[in-house]
């Protein structure tokens, strides 16, 4: 790192692909200090279900930007970046390497290439559109955004009710696509050296098995008793981004009497692959990502190779 181009690195991957105990294991190694990128780390009191670092990972091993508001409260995009970059910048001060760590895939491209001016909510549009999600289904809507903007519904879900509306909303107030008004986006740090690395197993079936152990071996841990606990409280429901995250929206669901135990579980391992799925389809988009198999045994190795890089 010199000081002419400071760098960071960022480790972006699907949810349940090792990217937690793989930055542990740089940060025991090298002099780096770690950032979570994750839109449900943010949240206290969802440990469990978020694959949260363990109380005794995290003192070892502290991660910025988790545990840092509570699920009633939002937590944007831009909130991210500006978060993001002073702790970046921090970091650089104490002469130590940032890698930032996560999933968050709209966060990443946020700080890589900023966040353009958008128009501000509307109560009416919005109320049309969830109107017509109600009748048709997001899906619908989703199929509509896709002949409009087609760039946008790639990188948005069928079922991903908050970013269809917001894409549907941009158009509305705009008359513009939500890929075009994203596009005049200003990178926020123009001056920091970003190496990017993708860790992902090559085997997508692997992942997929790694997904369905992982919400196994999260409900023998107490998800249950976490989501029951949140949902106790009387003050959370399914319109908050906290609970609308995979696994906890459908267990809520099942506490609600809308589901079974069984069909829950089924629910929340099957969202998890869509949200890995999406996931993967925004890190193909990065042309500059360096891939590496994060089941493959040289995975730790090939990261090493990339931090050594930012030493020399």
């Amino acid at each position: 790192m010199t000081a002419q181009q400071p760098t960071a690195i960022l480790l972006m991957g699907p949810t349940a692909a090792g990217k937690t105990d793989l930055a542990i294991e740089l940060a025991r190694r090298y002099p780096l200090e770690l950032i979570s990128v994750d839109s449900a780390l943010i949240y206290r009191g969802m440990d469990i279900g978020t694959g949260k670092p363990s109380s005794e990972q995290l003192r070892q091993f502290p991660h910025h930007l988790v545990d840092i508001i509570d699920p009633k409260e939002s937590y944007s995009a831009g909130q991210f970046v500006r978060d993001a970059s002073g702790l970046i910048a921090d970091i650089h001060a104490r002469q130590r390497i940032p890698l930032l760590v996560g999933g968050t895939m709209l966060y990443f491209r946020a700080l890589l290439r900023g966040i353009a001016e958008m128009p501000e909510a509307n109560i009416e549009i919005r109320a049309a559109l969830i109107a017509r999600a109600q009748q048709e289904g997001w899906p619908s809507l989703h199929a509509q955004l896709a002949k409009l903007d087609p760039i946008a519904a790639q990188r948005i879900g069928a079922h991903d009710a908050q970013r269809i509306q917001r894409a549907l909303e941009v158009m509305a107030l705009t008359g513009r696509t939500l890929s075009s008004v994203q596009s005049e986006a200003v990178p926020p740090l123009p001056k920091v050296n970003f190496i990017a690395i993708g860790l992902s197993p090559v085997d997508r079936e692997a992942l997929y098995a790694r997904i369905e152990a992982r919400f196994h071996n999260m409900m023998a841990a107490g998800f249950l008793e976490e989501v029951r606990q949140l949902y106790g409280r009387g003050d959370l429901s399914t319109d908050l981004p906290s609970i609308r995250a995979v696994g906890y929206r459908q267990l809520w669901q099942y506490l609600s009497g809308n589901y079974s135990l069984d069909e829950a579980i089924a629910q929340g391992i099957l969202a998890t692959r869509h949200l890995a799925r999406r996931q993967l389809i925004w890190m193909r988009s990065e042309a500059d990502l360096e891939w590496v198999d994060s089941v493959a045994g040289d995975a730790l190795g090939r990261c090493e190779q990339k931090i050594v890089r930012c030493l020399s």
